[in-house]
């Protein structure tokens, strides 16, 4: 078997990443810090119930929304527990599938959702799109979409599908 070198990122595509890394980590934090202030969540949690709300009837199954947010299902098993322990999430069994459970968002978790939602908009604002253009925020999305699209490929022609952490139990 013969080794191929590797291929050693250049200048600029260094300093990208690293400026990735860099933003990414802070933006995080950021965002995990205003929503805790503000509606007591995690930026994880609230991201949790957005995307139950963004759906019809307001719920997923949990693999369902565990692939949506990229994270294993006991992860998804301990976030739905503690979000189902303050009243935001409900877990109920699927009547189209009797094997499946649904996250269902409450009427209390889309309030909390509503009450967060404008803070929480103001914040990503201040963080990204005040910093760029408009030139520089349609050019953010396109590569955004860039990335996920090769990720997405990345996922489907994988060996290992467990390895894919949605998958992971």
């Amino acid at each position: 078997m013969t080794e191929t070198a590797p291929r050693w990122l250049n200048p600029e595509e260094r300093r990208a990443w690293l400026a990735y890394v860099q933003f990414s980590t802070h933006l995080s934090d950021q965002l995990n810090r205003q929503l805790r202030r503000d509606a007591g969540v995690t930026h994880a949690d609230y991201t949790l119930l957005a995307h139950l709300s963004s759906v019809k009837d307001h719920n997923l199954t949990m693999s369902e929304l565990a692939e949506r947010l990229k994270i294993t299902r006991s992860r998804l098993t301990h976030a739905v527990t503690r979000l189902q322990e303050s009243g935001y999430v409900e877990r109920r069994e699927d009547p189209a599938n009797r094997r499946n459970q649904l996250a269902v968002l409450t009427p209390a978790g889309m309030r909390l959702l509503q009450h967060a939602a404008p803070g929480h908009v103001e914040a990503v604002r201040r963080a990204i799109f005040d910093a760029l253009t408009p030139e520089q925020v349609t050019q953010f999305a396109a590569i955004g979409e860039a990335i996920n699209t090769a990720l997405q490929r990345m996922d489907a022609d994988s060996d290992d599908q467990e390895a894919l952490p949605w998958r992971r139990r």
